[in-house]
């Protein structure tokens, strides 16, 4: 009897070996997890890139924008997709476009950019429209004096939604009105820049391309490799700079001030995103868009929505108006001059400008300026509307 009480424990230590791939199953969980999340994004991302070629041979505007944007929203709006697009492959996305942006800043701008005084006259024009449609919402739209403006400024919507909470706004409200514009912007541009372009400078006519583009044309280069080492080199220091400067939307304006120096002094040329890779980044600016229009987003704003899409196809309309009369008085195109003053939406507008053959360096520098104006003086301007507003409450107590 003994002799089995004592043989019997024995048996019992190999049980606990199974622990250690225990411990580390979480982790492996997770991976795993980021893995198919990555390969699923990978794939929405290369449907859209099949279906944005074959927009461009049946002559759609901005193909790549839009397909990114459409495709977005059709997956974000019934719930098919619950997640936001990834943030660092966004942030990749928004300093290739900062380079492209800065890679158009040449000498022909200065130029162009003669009549200096009536653009800057019509950016000003736009930021008051949109500040006094903010007012209007404020007083008969349901929303705070504070959420209005930061929703209808025009220009750096993510860095207005990510000062939104400093502010005391509501975030959500301010980047559902925020990209409502920014998508009613990037579905109207394509079609009327398209509609005004002249009859000879349709894009659809020559470029029509085979399904599989050439593939190795990533930069603006015959030296793909050296070209792509200086495209990365100026995104990682552009965006260093522009967190060193405390510039608004740095990922964005750091590397297109870095890649403006490059291309205005000559030190070098060639590294703009360019073929497959340029036509990657408009449909990753797409979809990062296109995925805000989430279901939850759209019930919370449900009770001012109407206010909301009224005031904003209001300030589209009236920006056009300035386009037009800015057109008229420095004598350029309407086209032009309608992609320079679109109230926001810079990366859709620049690829707008891109696909149709719109003079890009004038639309570029253009919405750069205004992007730069409205985001270093959005708290400025919420802070003295807000203390207007006690002062007239207190007036009236």
């Amino acid at each position: 009897m003994s002799a089995t009480t004592v043989t019997a424990p024995p048996t019992s230590p190999p049980d606990p070996a199974p622990s250690p791939p225990h411990d580390g199953g979480p982790a492996e969980g997770e991976l795993r997890g980021r893995l198919v999340r990555g390969a699923g994004w990978t794939a929405l991302v290369i449907a859209c890139y099949f279906l944005a070629e074959r927009a461009e041979v049946l002559g759609v505007p901005a193909p790549s924008l839009l397909t990114g944007l459409v495709a977005g929203i059709a997956l974000a709006l019934p719930g098919l997709v619950g997640r936001p697009f990834p943030r660092g492959t966004n942030r990749a996305a928004q300093a290739l476009v900062g380079v492209l942006m800065g890679s158009y800043l040449d000498s022909q701008v200065l130029g162009v950019l003669g009549a200096a005084l009536p653009m800057l006259a019509v950016t000003v024009a736009t930021i008051v429209l949109c500040v006094g449609a903010a007012a209007v919402l404020a007083r008969f739209g349901k929303l705070g004096l504070t959420d209005a403006t930061l929703g209808m400024v025009p220009g750096g919507s993510a860095a207005v939604v990510s000062c939104a909470d400093d502010l005391g706004a509501d975030s959500r409200i301010v980047a559902f009105s925020q990209y409502l514009r920014v998508g009613l912007v990037g579905l109207t541009a394509p079609a009327v820049a398209l509609g005004f372009a002249p009859q000879d400078q349709n894009p659809a006519d020559d470029r029509l391309q085979p399904l599989l583009p050439v593939m190795g044309h990533l930069v603006d280069s015959a030296d793909q490799p050296g070209r792509l080492v200086v495209l990365a080199a100026i995104c990682l220091t552009g965006f260093a700079v522009g967190r060193r400067l405390g510039l608004p939307a740095p990922v964005l304006l750091g590397p297109m001030l870095v890649a403006a120096v490059f291309t205005l002094t000559g030190a070098s040329s060639g590294f703009a995103p360019a073929g497959p890779l340029k036509d990657v980044v408009f449909i990753v600016v797409g979809l990062e868009v296109g995925l805000r229009f989430t279901r939850s987003a759209a019930r919370h704003a449900a009770g001012v929505l109407p206010h909301l899409l009224a005031a904003t196809v209001g300030v589209c309309v009236a920006c056009a108006g300035l386009a037009w009369g800015l057109a008229a008085l420095v004598g350029i195109p309407f086209t032009e001059a309608y992609l320079a003053t679109t109230p926001g939406g810079i990366n859709a507008v620049l690829a707008t400008a891109e696909s149709t053959g719109t003079n890009v360096p004038l639309v570029s520098t253009v919405q750069s300026l205004r992007l730069f104006v409205v985001v270093l003086a959005v708290p400025l301007v919420v802070r003295a509307l807000e203390a207007s507003r006690r002062r007239r409450q207190e007036t009236v107590g």
